[in-house]
Parts: structure tokens; sequence; C-alpha cells
């Protein structure tokens, strides 16, 4: 099958540091070509791939210092995909919407991954506008604001089986790693490692639409010898970081889509303690892959029993569910169910 893979250019594929759309995109992309199919990757041109890369800016726009409208990269991006278009047996977006008029004026054979949140106002009218455009989710729960949209399968993210390595001995600390924001909760997880009385380490990014947030919220609670602030961390510092823990903290106050770093530190062997929201009850198996919780105190107790869970067995839980080649081929099969649906209307 030839196959565009369409992705954001905020971050190279697959990122330098934080960019989770970009990683998965990434991850799919190699595992469709590992699987022989013919795959093309628009991208920014510092991205890495054995697929065809069609380099659409220089670099990865959030690290630029040149780059003041992210917008304009995307539109000329779409108009590369266009001048292609003949290449391909079907394309796929992982934009969020603005290449939806292109598609259904063209009526070009695609899907489209929402990797993003769809609880926000903004966006409704927009959707309702497009709802015949075929969307898959990256959980169920993802769903529940737009029900009405043209919802074609759920493909839950993967990762390489063999991206980390497992760490069975217990860890002496708790990880928490993503980005300093209000809607992460990095407070909680500080919280819960004073009431447990359990080292912490923070390997998160502090963006500029967050940083008074981080100056005026977070930086006052990090005066204690108990947590550690590490700053943002690649893909080779990741397995050391998580491997290491006794559990990951996953304290989140948002209708989260997926969280991919649940994942990662479940390939490592790491249990995680995670806050019911969102995806959390979908992702995470409570018992087995670690456990979730509603309140801090409620979190502090399950630390109590974190030696319960089995990290051979956490280990096992996401090779049974969350690899790329299993992803892969979950977006294989959607391709072609889209291709005969579309044979049987043309």
């Amino acid at each position: 099958m030839r196959i565009a893979q369409v992705s954001p250019l905020y971050e190279s594929v697959p990122p330098k540091l934080y960019g989770g759309t970009e990683r998965v995109v990434s991850y799919l992309t190699e595992e469709l070509v590992k699987m022989g199919h013919d795959v093309t990757l628009f991208a920014s041109a510092d991205s890495e791939t054995s697929a065809r890369l069609i380099g659409v800016c220089p670099s990865a726009l959030r690290l630029s210092k040149n780059v003041i409208d992210p917008l304009a990269h995307h539109v000329l991006m779409l108009e590369k995909v266009m001048k292609h278009l003949r290449e391909f047996d079907i394309i796929h977006f992982h934009i969020d919407y603005i290449h939806f008029p292109l598609i259904r004026s063209k009526r070009i054979r695609s899907l489209t991954t929402l990797h993003g949140r769809l609880d926000i106002g903004d966006i409704f009218p927009l959707y309702r506008e497009y709802r015949e455009i075929p969307v898959v989710s990256i959980s169920n729960e993802q769903r529940r604001p737009l029900p009405f949209l043209n919802w074609v399968g759920t493909v839950y993210h993967g990762i390489p089986e063999d991206l980390y390595r497992p760490v069975y001995k217990k860890g002496k600390y708790l990880a928490f790693i993503g980005r300093m924001s209000p809607e992460k909760r990095p407070d909680l997880a500080i919280e819960i490692a004073k009431k447990a009385g359990i080292p912490l380490k923070m390997a998160a990014k502090v963006d500029d639409a967050n940083r008074e947030y981080f100056e005026s919220v977070v930086k006052p609670l990090l005066d204690t010898e108990l947590v550690e602030f590490i700053g943002e961390i690649g893909e080779a510092e990741k397995n050391e970081f998580l491997g290491n823990a006794l559990a990951m903290l996953f304290p989140i106050d948002w209708p989260e889509p997926f969280g991919l770093v649940m994942i990662e530190s479940m390939a490592c062997g790491t249990p995680v303690l995670a806050r019911r929201c969102g995806s959390v009850p979908e992702v995470m198996k409570d018992g087995v892959s670690g456990y979730v919780f509603d309140e801090v105190d409620e979190a502090v107790k399950l630390l109590e029993r974190i030696d319960r869970i089995d990290r051979r067995s956490v280990r096992r839980y996401f090779e049974e569910r969350f690899t790329a080649s299993r992803m892969a081929e979950d977006y294989v099969e959607l391709y072609n169910m889209q291709l005969e649906a579309l044979k049987k209307v043309a």
C-alpha cells in the first residue's frame, strides 16, 4: 500500500525532546515500512525516517528562534501533499482539522487521527460542519464530547517493543515526566511524594505558555530535598529515569486523550499511579499495571502496597496491548476498511 503520513511540524519526527504526537507518527511510520508498505512522511526536514521524507520546513518549529507564524508552514505542507496526491492510496493526517476543507473538496482517500482534547467549545461548530470526515480516536473516552463525528475506529498508541529495557528491580524514588502545566498537576505529584515520604524526581519541560504557572505554583514547592527538578529530558534518558523508579506518578486533572507516558513507564516495568481522569481507566489495568486513584490521600495509601505490583506483569501488559506493531496493524486494517468503503460508493 502507498501511504502518506502527515505530521505536525512543531517537533521533528521523532522529536529531539518533548513531543507526543510526532513520536507516535514516527513509531507508526517505521512499523509500516517494516511491514513492506511504501510510506512517505511529510514533516520537518530535520526528521529521521526510513520512509521517503518530504521536508516542509528546515527544522522543527518549536525549537526554532526564527518562527513567528507556525500556521504558514502547515498551509505550505498541505500544498505539498496536494502536489503528490496521485502517489498515494491513502493519506493519514495527524494535524487536527486544518486540512478538512481540502479533503472535502478533493474527496481525498484519507484518515485523520485526532490526538488532542475535544472538549473545547470553539471547535464544536467546525466539527459539526465537517462531521462526514473519517476520523480515528486514540481512546474511546476521547470521543465523548463529539459523538456525532464519523468515527471509524479507536487505535491505542503503541511504542516499539524493544525501545525500552524493562527493569525488574524495585526503585527508590517516584518519577514525574511531562509538562509543567496545570492539567498535568505537578503540584499533586509533589504533595503525594511529601505525604508518602518518598523522593520524587521531576523531568518536565517548562514552555513559555506555562512559565508563570511554574514560577508561581510549582517552584515554591521545590524547596525540599525530597524533590529534584531535572528539567526536560530526551528519549535517550527516559529508560533510566523511568526504569529505576519505584512508580511513575500521573496525577492529571484534565480529559487526557491517551497518556503516552503511561505506556512508556509500563514498557520499563515500572508501575503507574494514575488519577482517574480521561483515558486513564481505559489505558490502565488497576492492580496489574499499577493503581488508579481519585484523591491524594488514596494515592499515598496505594504507594504503601506498590510492592504488590509485579513489574514483570507490568511489562507483559504493555507487550499485550501497547506495542507499535499492534498499532500499525490496527491502522492498516482501518486503511483497508476505508478504501473498501470508498469503492462501494464510487
